[in-house]
């Protein structure tokens, strides 16, 4: 195990510099590195690491969305308003309806099937969106109009969204029955968790103004609260739906807004802890694509995603209408829309792993859109951000 974790920071630093020498945002070589490693590939890491693969990336997502939350502030929530809101499920719903009208004809399958697809396939990565706009509301690229963080708060619960529609086609496709209480899983999954994140926030913020401790020691506590969070999702699953990732950004949020100076601080060690987080986040990733099944891909399989990626964009756009957003920054938040990689890897192979007729299929595609939409979305938001904001926006002054 320790040879392992040796090798996939070496490798995922080593081929993530390469990427940036040739201009490719450094994740495109930490996939890659994973790919390779993997048991896909050359089979060089350890049995133990792989069993341990999904927790490890769930840590890494735990580290980005608490280091969002701490960058977020509700004051510019509440300003945002309607897009925020419509961005948690609009974008996602057409996408999910373009696989419905075109997927049973381009790919032959049933309609429960390419609802399936659809649902895998329109989930945003927090993975790489959120750290890239942690990144642009630290240094006040677009933060006069609020826009990352309007995309960074739809980005969180678009996963949520995506997941329950997922559950609910998955239990149909086995012979199970859909009904309206599925449905409102939904909400209630967001409602849950962003008011369960919101007291613990509020607990801690008391808790931290109280007690003088060590901010080293105050990640401590953030982490090993996003854990034990995310555990909680798991084991209500059929009880209650609540959000784990969503409280954890919540959590930050609500510690952001009561205490600013602190959560300043806390985002700076969080910053520190995703630079290694982020190599194992996505080596792991790397190393869960089944690169057999993408060459069985057919033209076809790429047509339908960028179908569905042109749906979303519509979405995107409709979600967005009726702000003061030039042409620019719109273009700016349907790019910010494209990559897909975290959910892909976690969800992808479940349907396979079920025995469904649709898992070889539903496992290709996302290992296709992971490779295909991760380094174009990762790539289209760092070259863009700069062109597409005005310099009156960096750090808010008027330069």
């Amino acid at each position: 195990m320790l040879l392992s974790l040796s090798i996939i920071i070496f490798a995922g630093l080593m081929l993530g510099y390469v990427s940036n020498r040739i201009r490719l945002p450094a994740i495109v070589g930490m996939l890659v590195a994973g790919i390779v490693l993997g048991p896909h590939g050359l089979n060089v890491l350890d049995q133990s690491i792989l069993a341990i693969s999904s927790d490890l990336r769930k840590i890494a997502l735990i580290i980005i969305l608490a280091k969002a939350g701490l960058s977020l502030n509700i004051g510019d929530l509440k300003r945002i308003g309607r897009p925020a809101v419509l961005l948690c499920f609009v974008p996602a719903s057409f996408e999910i309806l373009a696989f419905l009208l075109f997927a049973p004809k381009l790919l032959g399958v049933s309609l429960v099937e390419a609802g399936i697809l659809g649902a895998v396939m329109g989930a945003v990565s927090p993975a790489i969106v959120v750290p890239r706009l942690s990144y642009l509301i630290e240094e006040h690229w677009g933060t006069k109009k609020g826009i990352p963080q309007m995309i960074l708060a739809g980005a969180s619960a678009d996963d949520v969204y995506n997941i329950v529609i997922f559950t609910m086609l998955i239990g149909m496709e086995k012979g199970g029955n859909i009904s309206l209480l599925n449905f409102l899983k939904v909400p209630e999954s967001i409602i849950l968790g962003a008011l369960l994140g919101a007291m613990i926030g509020l607990v801690l913020s008391w808790y931290f103004k109280t007690f003088h401790i060590r901010d080293s020691l105050k990640v401590t506590i953030i982490m090993a609260i996003g854990m034990a969070l995310y555990y909680l999702e798991g084991i209500l699953t059929g009880m209650i739906a609540i959000s784990g990732l969503l409280a954890v950004m919540a959590m930050g949020l609500t510690l952001n807004n009561r205490n600013a100076k602190v959560a300043k601080r806390l985002t700076g060690k969080f910053s520190r802890l995703w630079v290694a987080a982020e190599i194992f986040l996505f080596v792991l990733v790397g190393a869960s694509v089944d690169i057999k099944y993408a060459s069985q891909a057919g033209i076809m399989m790429i047509v339908m995603l960028f179908i569905g990626l042109a749906f979303r964009m519509l979405g995107v756009y409709i979600s967005i209408l009726g702000t003061t957003l030039t042409k620019k920054e719109r273009l700016f938040c349907l790019l910010a829309e494209l990559p897909k990689a975290t959910v892909q890897a976690a969800i992808g192979g479940v349907p396979l792993s079920m025995g469904l007729p649709c898992g070889k299929l539903v496992l290709s595609f996302s290992v296709i859109a992971i490779l295909i939409t991760a380094p174009l979305g990762a790539k289209a938001i760092d070259a863009s951000y700069k062109k597409f904001y005005s310099y009156e926006d960096h750090k808010g002054e008027i330069c």
